[in-house]
């Protein structure tokens, strides 16, 4: 269209004579005619490489079995990169054209490109929701994909039963997320009874620690953040030791917060970093045991600490986390960290596309999953795993 629109301006501007067209008779010079064709070559090619870019923004080919759209709370976080990932081959795969978009923790943002998605005229949405601490934005997806008559999976970061169940065509896939902090809990504990002495390093006979809590309002965070010292302690005081001390005495909270709700390892770092400067061995307070609601954080306090000469072959300052992404998976097999709980991206990615099929295909809703992994008829739980190495 652009080539037609082009040679037809061409034909005009060629009709009117110019200066030198009069002194030659309004003839073309063949010289004239070849820079021409030159910059005809020149301009198809930009419009090759521009409409090939446009492509690449849209994954899949024209024929797709449909048009899926990812909305993603962040890229940046590394459990979620390891479910973008997989999802990614797995559409690609199964034949749809696909968009992945990044609210990078901004929920206006992440609405607004629902919105954009859904003019669009996508398929499906996949949605892993900013904001958690109410119901509001993921009801206000629902409700958008229910006027528009799309289907939409909410995952990873939970949404309430009656948002999802609000709309016949919505499902969530998460976890049991409460399990984690139980498992979290026990391998703390057992591990700390095996090697209290150790942990104990001023010799009082209690274990300080320091909890590193995603965000506020999420249902996972609260969950592990709860379970997680609960059970250890369960395990501790079963055994004649008394509970875990949480370091500070004036936070009643008794966690630290990311601020921004991104679970960083650059949030953790921060808030290690400081607390080193005032708790340490010298002072004989130092907090004796790290536990973090995901391996980003965990990392991040484990950069702090090891820049304060801990965790390096020397004393080692036992870190929890959970996920086992590649990077917590290597830091345990360094001995920089203890343990972590397996969080299966590939298992999920895999389960949303499933999900996706049926909507496609117009079958159940959770034909083909696990049904010992469905609960009710709302949503699937993707099973956790203790990760030691």
């Amino acid at each position: 269209m652009r080539y037609n629109i082009y040679t037809a301006r061409e034909a005009e501007t060629s009709s009117k004579k110019s200066p030198a067209d009069e002194k030659t008779g309004g003839k073309i010079k063949k010289g004239n005619f070849t820079m021409k064709k030159k910059i005809l070559s020149i301009m198809l090619a930009v419009l090759m490489i521009v409409t090939g870019a446009f492509a690449m923004v849209s994954c899949g080919s024209d024929s797709s079995k449909g048009d899926v759209a990812v909305f993603y709370y962040t890229f940046s976080d590394t459990y979620i990169s390891t479910v973008r990932t997989a999802m990614d081959n797995l559409l690609k795969n199964a034949g749809y054209s696909f968009q992945d978009y990044d609210a990078n923790g901004n929920q206006t943002t992440q609405t607004e490109q629902v919105q954009t998605a859904i003019t669009k005229g996508a398929s499906v949405l996949i949605v892993n929701v900013v904001d958690t601490g109410s119901n509001d934005a993921a009801q206000n997806i629902v409700n958008l994909a229910k006027n528009a008559n799309i289907p939409v999976i909410f995952f990873n970061r939970s949404v309430d039963e009656s948002v999802v169940s609000s709309y016949d065509k919505c499902a969530f896939v998460g976890t049991d997320y409460e399990m984690a902090g139980h498992m979290q809990g026990e391998m703390i504990g057992n591990y700390l009874l095996e090697n209290y002495d150790k942990v104990d390093l001023n010799g009082d006979g209690k274990i300080t620690y320091v909890m590193f809590k995603g965000q506020e309002g999420n249902l996972e965070a609260i969950a592990r953040t709860q379970y997680a010292v609960e059970d250890a302690n369960k395990i501790l005081t079963e055994a004649g030791k008394p509970e875990l001390e949480f370091y500070d005495a004036s936070n009643s909270s008794k966690y630290l917060v990311d601020q921004d709700g991104l679970w960083s390892s650059a949030a953790a770092t921060n808030y290690m970093s400081t607390i080193l400067a005032q708790f340490s061995e010298s002072n004989n307070n130092m907090v004796e045991l790290v536990i973090a609601n995901n391996d980003e954080m965990a990392l991040g306090a484990i950069s702090a600490l090891q820049a304060a000469g801990y965790n390096n072959g020397g004393t080692t300052i036992p870190v929890f986390g959970v996920d086992a992404t590649p990077a917590a998976q290597d830091a345990i097999k360094n001995g920089s960290m203890i343990g972590t709980i397996k969080q299966d991206g590939d298992g999920m990615a895999n389960v949303l596309v499933t999900i996706t099929n049926n909507f496609i295909d117009g079958k159940s809703m959770f034909e083909g999953v696990d049904a010992a992994n469905v609960i009710g008829t709302w949503r699937v739980n993707i099973p956790y795993a203790a990760y030691l190495g």
